[in-house]
């Protein structure tokens, strides 16, 4: 069904109603004994099996409102944005979007590699279905926001990939759009453009317009959304309050990872816990201890680092401990004096890298991983909630603490 089926909405507006679609695999070659293989399946009764991207995908936006969309890579992010661009169209389903749509999907979204940063501004906006006088009126801030005052009447095809970025988002976010699309592109910037592009976001919420971010940044999702929506294999799992479903779909990588992970290699982690104190509950601003059990298979100059990480793979709070492991069982004992974390959900993530020593003729120390970094437990906070960020303001970062260990 056609994207702009069903009763018109306001300017702004997104819904989207059990939305299903599928592509065939890709065709084989066109060698004869190929040909011939895929006759005989046609023959025998089989046909060539759909893949379904999006499965019964639904949801609804008001104009202003903003929507992280998150999933692994695959999960059907940029086929949901595609049909929302009138792109693609929906094998089932209805979507409605409500006025103009700018879209930043790829780097080079939309931007001609023949034409110059000017031709593109204005070819882009005559596609928005503005005038030309009302892309002029805001021309001089989109070569200022991108930084391509020098660059602007130069053919896009030789900008760096930076550049195309920056034009692309600077056009798609300066023209106003109703709806305002923008797939995993920030990556491409440095730090100080990706905090002009939050920022910028930021601005035309405020100014009503209506966004849907999709990013594997996750803090920065947190940062500028007020709703989540995760997708995994083109199946809708959460839709909610943004931190609610980040939060579940950081549980799931976890465990995802710690299906797959292996932890037996030279030192292997036989068991860990944490506790709070007098072996209670863990508590924000109180002591917390992590107790590791290891096991070794020779005597090693080792590194140990255990990080909290709230998303995956990425410490907030990270130690490191030298040590020496003999070979055979070990416990060790870290104490967080004070755990500087809000109440939570997080998990505990541990490496040792180093020298095993082997003895023997033509036997030397080499240096490897001795247990690769990767969640080994979960943590739970007991303690007082956080207090937001300002829209806009990525809060996550590395914080210090003091802690002290003991070897046995």
């Amino acid at each position: 069904m056609s994207p702009d089926a069903g009763a018109a909405v306001q300017a702004g507006a997104v819904r989207a109603e059990h939305i299903w679609k599928r592509f065939r695999p890709d065709r084989q070659r066109r060698r004869v004994a190929d040909r011939l293989q895929v006759a005989r399946r046609f023959l025998a009764g089989h046909r060539r099996p759909w893949t379904w991207a999006l499965r019964d995908v639904g949801f609804g936006l008001e104009p202003g409102e903003s929507l992280g969309l998150v999933g692994t890579n695959g999960s059907g992010k940029s086929t949901l944005l595609k049909i929302l661009t009138r792109v693609m169209y929906p094998h089932s389903g209805r979507v409605r979007v409500g006025g103009r749509v700018g879209a930043l999907i790829e780097v080079a979204a939309g931007i001609h590699p023949e034409l110059t940063g000017r031709e593109n501004t204005y070819l882009y906006g005559t596609l928005l279905g503005l005038t030309r006088a009302d892309v002029t009126r805001r021309f001089d801030d989109i070569v200022a926001f991108a930084e391509l005052e020098r660059a602007v009447d130069r053919q896009v095809k030789y900008y760096s990939s930076g550049m195309k970025m920056r034009l692309g988002f600077a056009v798609a976010a300066y023209l106003e759009p109703d709806v305002l699309l923008v797939d995993e592109v920030l990556s491409v910037g440095d730090a100080s453009f990706q905090q002009r592009c939050l920022d910028r976001m930021r601005e035309v919420l405020a100014a009503g317009t209506t966004l849907i971010y999709v990013s594997h940044d996750l803090p920065t999702v947190e940062a500028t959304c007020q709703q989540g929506l995760w997708l995994h294999q083109g199946v809708l799992q959460a839709h909610g309050p943004v931190r609610e479903v980040l939060d579940r779909y950081r549980r799931a990588v976890e465990e995802r990872i710690e299906g797959t992970g292996d932890h037996d290699g030279p030192v292997r982690l036989a068991a860990v816990e944490c506790t709070g104190p007098d072996g209670g509950y863990v508590q924000s601003n109180e002591p917390v201890r992590f107790t590791l059990h290891l096991e070794a298979q020779a005597a090693a100059s080792a590194t140990l680092h255990l990080g909290i990480c709230e998303t995956p793979g990425h410490p907030i709070l990270l130690l490191r401990r030298d040590l020496r492991l003999p070979a055979g069982a070990t416990k060790l004992e870290c104490t967080v004096e004070s755990l500087p974390l809000p109440r939570g959900t997080y998990s505990v993530w541990m490496s040792v890298s180093g020298h095993q020593e082997f003895h023997g003729a033509g036997r030397r120390a080499r240096a490897t991983d001795l247990l690769r970094w990767g969640p080994v437990t979960g943590l739970v906070v007991a303690g007082p909630e956080l207090e937001p960020a300002p829209v806009g303001v990525v809060r996550a970062a590395p914080v210090l603490a003091r802690a002290h260990w003991d070897q046995q």
